[in-house]
């Protein structure tokens, strides 16, 4: 007689593979659209062998992962639709755990669509939505949902140094953290258990159970640094916020100009030319940058430019790094005047209070840059005096001329340096979070892990406080894709191409 453990095992077997079976075999384009030298179409399912052998005229299929030249022929018809380079990648040796197959085709757009229009005249073939591919990976067990948020942020990267990020996520630097941790848990836990289990009858040994509170408290520990991060693995993925901020008619808009290489702002003389917030992005040293122009800080007269000051503050106050522009001729005059001591860390203070930000308001002075615009207007002298009194300010300082190009070299030079410190390092050993649902996971399972120690110390009940190290565990498991999984990848996949 069958044991019913096998039985059961048959049962399941036939159920997943009577699954499989009813998995549609789908087929997208892979390369970008447009015209190009060369379109890679993928087609992944179960029905990748019969789509191959119905667009080469029903001859065998190529060895496995050898590409090989052959020419494509309408199923419907038998007319000939290109010749092709093609890859036969049986499953589960394939990105998707499935047979897949490609075609490298010419990549003119009349071929690509005659091939999609025989690829879906193959019986069970369909066309694939956006991120199929991926999710097929995902649940084959290739990906898990971490690594598939770094796919997609490498697909979106814009900047070298969100690629490096991204490729070490997409590689599994964060889903080997995390699925150590998960079994470090799963470790505590099951200590725990035993003790709850066999713990009066002497079978487990008497410093087993402190061993595992101090390996609960390292964990905790370790994600507690995991956290400490400040935002630097999110500010790198989705754009450092810098914002330009100044009196009117500091050259505020001239810089942001001078930056991007373009007129992205209009200027003029007239102030309060700026009345409301303009973004332009920017590569500076592979980081990526939101910079944002600004209203002249002022007592407006108008409610246009009125709104347009108190957009300027709160574009300053939710900022990164702010570049503070004060005009250099105007500088020398406030240097010169009486009162406290006029040095350049007490001008930043002057120009962040009028921000509403700094000592004496709830908000917290941002990282600043102060940056003096308009060294053409002074003297050679007048210059290396403000070199020398730049020298007290807080963060780093630039004497640039907008209008002849002086010194915006040296302010992107220093711009990278403290983007280089608001961003995370893409190659440092320890991975960096990347995105809030991963800060918002791992501080829950610190806390569980912290309430899991306070309750033993305490003498508590140990069947509750192993129900905190399954939490803990849970947390984990839905950050990396184990628990609850589809509703996460529906939102990331609604950003991915088709055919990826």
């Amino acid at each position: 007689m069958v044991p019913a453990a096998l039985r059961w095992r048959s049962v399941v077997g036939s159920l997943v593979a009577a699954g499989r079976r009813r998995l549609s075999t789908v087929f997208a384009l892979s390369s970008g659209h447009g015209r190009c030298g060369v379109a890679v179409i993928r087609v992944t399912g179960p029905a990748s062998a019969d789509a191959l052998r119905a667009l080469t005229g029903g001859r065998s299929l190529p060895a496995a992962r050898r590409a090989v030249v052959r020419r494509l022929f309408s199923p419907c018809d038998g007319a000939l639709l290109d010749r092709a380079l093609l890859l036969w990648l049986p499953g589960p040796a394939s990105f998707t755990g499935e047979d897949c197959c490609e075609l490298h085709t010419h990549g003119g757009p009349a071929v690509v669509a005659a091939v999609l229009r025989a690829l879906a005249a193959v019986p069970g073939l369909q066309p694939a939505r956006p991120g199929e591919f991926t999710r097929r990976a995902f649940h084959a067990g290739k990906l898990d949902v971490t690594q598939v948020e770094g796919l997609a942020d490498l697909l979106a990267a814009e900047t070298e140094q969100q690629r490096r990020q991204a490729v070490r996520q997409a590689e599994g630097h964060l889903r080997r953290q995390y699925s150590r941790w998960r079994a470090a848990l799963l470790r505590c836990l099951a200590t725990a258990e035993a003790f709850i289990d066999f713990g009066e009858e002497e079978l487990i040994e008497e410093d087993a159970m402190a061993e595992t509170v101090a390996a609960a408290d390292r964990l905790a520990d370790d994600m507690r640094r995991h956290l400490a991060d400040g935002r630097r693995g999110e500010r790198l993925r989705s754009g450092v916020q810098v914002t330009i901020a100044g009196a009117p008619n500091a050259g505020k808009s001239s810089l942001l100009n001078g930056l991007v290489q373009r007129e992205a702002a209009i200027v003029s003389e007239v102030p309060g030319t700026t009345r409301d917030l303009l973004d332009a992005t920017l590569d500076v040293a592979g980081f990526p940058v939101v910079l944002t122009d600004t209203a002249g800080l002022r007592d407006a007269s108008d409610a246009v430019e009125r709104e347009g000051v108190r957009r300027a503050r709160g574009s300053a106050a939710a900022a990164d790094l702010v570049l503070l522009v004060a005009e250099a001729p105007r500088v020398l005059f406030w240097m010169g005047g009486p009162g406290v001591a006029r040095t350049a860390d007490v001008f930043v203070s002057e120009q962040l209070s009028a921000l509403g930000l700094g000592a004496g308001t709830e908000s917290p002075p941002p990282e600043t840059q102060l940056v003096l615009n308009k060294v053409d207007l002074v003297s050679e002298a007048e210059v290396e005096r403000l070199g020398d009194w730049c020298r007290s300010a807080p963060g780093r300082t630039a004497l640039v001329s907008c209008l002849t190009g002086h010194g915006v070299a040296a302010l992107v030079e220093a711009l990278g340096d403290s983007l280089g410190r608001l961003c995370a390092d893409a190659a440092a050993p320890a991975p960096a979070l990347t995105r809030q649902r991963h800060r918002l996971h791992v501080a829950g399972a610190e806390r569980h892990v912290r309430q899991f120690i306070a309750q033993v110390a305490a003498g508590g009940d140990l069947a509750l406080a192993a129900e905190q190290l399954r939490l803990a565990a849970r947390q984990i498991g839905e950050l990396t894709g184990h628990v609850g999984a589809e509703e996460i990848l529906d939102v990331i996949f609604s950003d991915f191409c088709i055919g990826k």
